[in-house]
């Protein structure tokens, strides 16, 4: 299922493939996420034309809207959204813990219990409770290719007891996803396709959890592990901390997806010298939707890869007036749609008057950059 095809010599780096039910995929991969079963402002087919190889989607925003049964019912989430190649699903966790920080009145919105998660739907505010078994139930009922467990998404904030706690039933959860997994395999609703479980390492910013928890996961029948909570890509300091911890405790078999990370394209780069396989972050289109735009020529040379930007943090900021006559695209190296085709003159224009093509032309951009800059990691390797 998941093939190390070269490793690098200088540090953890690899490259790998990895089988699913709707094709394959290379790593390392940057994964546009999809959450609402659409990439922001862009289509299947610029999606193609970006060489993006695998997207996510959301199984929590799917299951309050428009349903997992409409979508089976529908052909699966893959004719849904009219995206022939691998999905990977997240379970939700993460949404749940932030909406658990949100307070209506006097009290909150969210009950977590060891036995799952109760709480009222932003939308209607009709009441939900999700375990587990139900959240895998979900994705399985989606179609996708790699189903995540459902966890409890741990604050930075959190106490070492508080950790322990949330760790101890985030690892029982996990067990449970394994075994309703295995039965849901054998279901003949969804045996058409037979999609990949993936375990979630808790244990906020304590690396003695997080070992521990990697030795727990690392038992059970899981085919690739993630790494999750508000710590990784929000703390990138710590998040490279604790990958460096655990680095050697990963069976080498598995891929490593760092959930969440991305919002830089130096991240990227740090992460997969970590041994990271596989990554996702809404950041690089949320951002471009906003006015900031990768720039900078991506440089390979015997000893590193970096990126060499005449604009501080790697991003073009659309709407300084500098721009307004200038005649050159966002980034001279780059060749996607955007940067073939139209100025910085034109999408300051765009940008200022709020016209919904900026949208596009800045999304395929910011995305095709993040996968640039993975093309030009795999050939470092």
């Amino acid at each position: 299922m998941f093939e190390i095809v070269k490793k690098s010599k200088k540090n953890r780096a690899r490259l790998g493939k990895m089988s699913v039910s709707h094709g394959f995929f290379n790593t390392p991969v940057f994964m546009p996420p999809g959450t609402l079963a659409t990439v922001k402002a862009i289509g299947p087919d610029d999606l193609k034309l970006l060489e993006a190889e695998i997207i996510l989607v959301n199984a929590y925003h799917l299951h309050l809207r428009p349903g997992e049964k409409l979508i089976h019912d529908l052909g699966g989430v893959h004719k849904f959204m009219a995206w022939p190649s691998p999905i990977l699903s997240d379970s939700g966790g993460f949404q749940v813990w932030s909406l658990a920080q949100a307070k209506r009145g006097n009290s909150n919105l969210v009950k977590v219990t060891d036995d799952g998660v109760k709480f009222k739907s932003p939308l209607d505010g009709s009441s939900i409770y999700i375990t587990p078994e139900k959240s895998v139930e979900i994705q399985h009922t989606l179609g996708t290719d790699i189903v995540m467990c459902f966890d409890e998404c741990l604050s930075d904030k959190a106490s070492h007891a508080q950790a322990v706690r949330s760790l101890e039933r985030t690892n029982q959860w996990a067990l449970r996803c394994v075994k309703r997994h295995l039965e849901l395999l054998k279901n003949p609703m969804y045996t058409k396709y037979q999609p990949k479980l993936f375990g979630i390492i808790q244990g906020g910013i304590y690396a003695d959890l997080r070992r521990e928890a990697v030795s727990y996961l690392s038992e059970l029948p899981f085919d690739g592990l993630a790494l999750g909570g508000e710590t990784i890509g929000y703390n990138m300091p710590k998040t490279l901390e604790l990958l460096d911890e655990i680095k050697d405790m990963i069976p080498e078999k598995l891929p490593l997806y760092t959930m969440g990370l991305g919002a830089s394209p130096q991240d990227a780069i740090d992460v997969v010298k970590r041994g990271v396989d596989m990554f996702d972050c809404v950041n690089p289109a949320r951002i471009a939707r906003h006015g900031q735009l990768y720039n900078g020529r991506i440089v390979v040379n015997k000893t590193e890869i970096k990126i060499d930007s005449e604009f501080k943090g790697d991003c073009l900021r659309i709407l300084n007036e500098r721009f307004k006559k200038d005649s050159k695209p966002i980034d001279e190296d780059c060749d996607c749609y955007t940067c073939s085709n139209f100025s910085r003159a034109y999408l300051r224009h765009l940008y200022l008057n709020q016209e919904t093509l900026y949208l596009r032309l800045a999304t395929i951009h910011n995305l095709r950059y993040m996968i640039r800059l993975i093309h030009a990691l795999r050939e470092k390797i």
